[in-house]
């Protein structure tokens, strides 16, 4: 270095949570400085391992990727990435369309990250294992509260929260209270608790539905699936859907119109509605950002779940397997709502508004991830916006946010360095909880960091 050269100061981000959002987050973070030469320390915080959200933090074989192996490499620059790794970690050889364990997805992202992180270039990673309990925010840099631990300051954040726990709005006081009732399928040992012999009731009939059928399926059980629709996810298609390409949009047409001719078009011409539903995902964010408030209003109250069980598919293993547990009468689906909750000597009597009466040996909260923030549940995000540091979504669904994932402050709240990202943007952009999705902003935020970072 001569003598009219500065040594640059390191930088530091946090990174807050270390599922699939954070840990791609970090990754792209070392990546970008280090091809920038930009020194850079990346606090990436979370109890739990890298890749251990709740996507990929199962342990059950029989849970697989809802996405093919070739969609899911973490790097939209090289699409074979998992495949090439998947292959190096596996007697077989993975092909395009294969569905893998979703517990071998969690190896690769942590190994993704561990490469990213390796010594050199003047980036380091540090894996703080607590809980972010609640941050102060100012113009240039965050301090972050965690437990028992004076705050931790950075120049900046990113919040990759993840799916949160579901809410339990929907469920009796009596039901809440009661030792049967698991309200959060995900947490450690949570299934593992229900006795082998008892029946079971899953409130919620979606993904979350069917990863826990899957593991408590076993004979002499009956589990009851039920929701306000009784809709269960489609399956993916069996060979190879041809490719529709997505629709022009220009500023007349109407965003509802505008997906209903498109998968008329793939019916008539493929006979298939899956290339239509597919060929939306490249402007779902700019037909959903179309509507006003009152008409995304509608299709939240009216249309979500149709749209849901036809976007976010299921592998046709899973569907197989839940159609030999219907076909024994050991799952049993349809529509229903709680409305009473009644204790016996072995677990629960459940009544539903049709009046139907259910003895179950326990509940499963299967309802999926709370996504109306204008009641937060999540201790930090009501932190950050009861301080105005941050706002929720339109329609209350997630935080709201601007360009890049940058957050967008409450009235009168301060304007911080704090971006975020997945199913925390769903109120601006809708679809924002796969990975073909989580990793393009994962490497948007990253440079818009840095790009802060430097502009300083």
């Amino acid at each position: 270095m001569t003598g009219s050269q500065e040594a640059q100061p390191t930088h530091q981000v946090a990174v807050i949570g270390a599922g699939a959002s954070g840990t791609l987050t970090a990754a792209r973070l070392l990546q970008r400085a280090r091809e920038r030469r930009l020194p850079l320390d990346v606090r990436l915080i979370d109890p739990a391992d890298a890749g251990r959200g709740v996507a990929y933090g199962t342990e059950d074989p029989r849970h697989l990727l809802n996405v093919p192996a070739g969609r899911m490499s973490a790097y939209a620059e090289d699409p074979g990435h998992f495949l090439r790794w998947a292959t190096a970690q596996q007697a077989t050889d993975p092909g395009f369309g294969d569905f893998l364990p979703r517990r071998l997805y969690r190896r690769y992202l942590a190994d993704v990250l561990e490469r990213a992180a390796e010594p050199g270039g003047g980036v380091r990673l540090h894996h703080l294992r607590e809980r972010v309990l609640g941050l102060t925010a100012e113009p240039r840099a965050v301090a972050l509260r965690l437990p028992g631990e004076a705050a931790v300051r950075a120049d900046a954040a990113v919040l990759a929260l993840g799916n949160l726990p579901p809410t339990l709005g929907w469920a009796p006081p009596e039901l809440r209270d009661s030792p049967y009732f698991v309200a959060d399928p995900w947490a450690p040992g949570a299934l593992a608790a229900i006795p082998e012999d008892a029946d079971v009731l899953l409130v919620g009939t979606g993904l979350t539905m069917v990863d826990a059928a899957l593991t408590l399926d076993r004979p002499g059980r009956v589990m009851h699936a039920v929701s306000r629709h009784g809709l269960l996810p489609q399956p993916h298609a069996t060979g190879e859907l041809p490719v529709l390409a997505p629709p022009l949009l220009d500023d007349s047409g109407d965003p509802r119109a505008t997906a209903l001719r498109q998968i008329g078009t793939a019916l008539r011409l493929h006979g298939d509605w899956r290339p239509g539903v597919d060929s939306l995902r490249p402007v779902t964010a700019a037909l959903w950002q179309r509507l006003d408030l009152a008409e995304r209003a509608r299709f939240l109250a009216r249309d979500l779940r149709h749209w849901e069980v036809h976007r976010h598919r299921i592998p046709p293993r899973t569907v197989a397997a839940l159609d030999r547990a219907r076909a024994a009468d050991r799952l049993r689906t349809g529509r229903g709502e709680v409305a009473r909750v009644v204790p016996t000597a072995a677990g629960l009597k459940v009544e539903l508004v049709d009046g139907t009466a259910l003895e179950v040996g326990a509940v499963v909260n299967c309802t999926g991830s709370q996504a109306d923030f204008r009641r937060p549940d999540d201790p930090l995000v009501a932190d950050l916006i009861a301080s105005g540091t941050a706002r929720p979504g339109p329609c209350g669904l997630g935080l709201d946010t601007v360009d890049a994932g940058r957050l967008v402050p409450g009235p009168g709240g301060p304007a911080a360095p704090l971006w975020t990202l997945g199913p925390l943007r769903r109120g601006n952009l809708l679809e924002t909880t796969a990975v073909p999705e989580i990793r393009d902003q994962a490497d948007t935020v990253a440079v818009a960091v840095l790009d802060a970072l430097v502009s300083r």
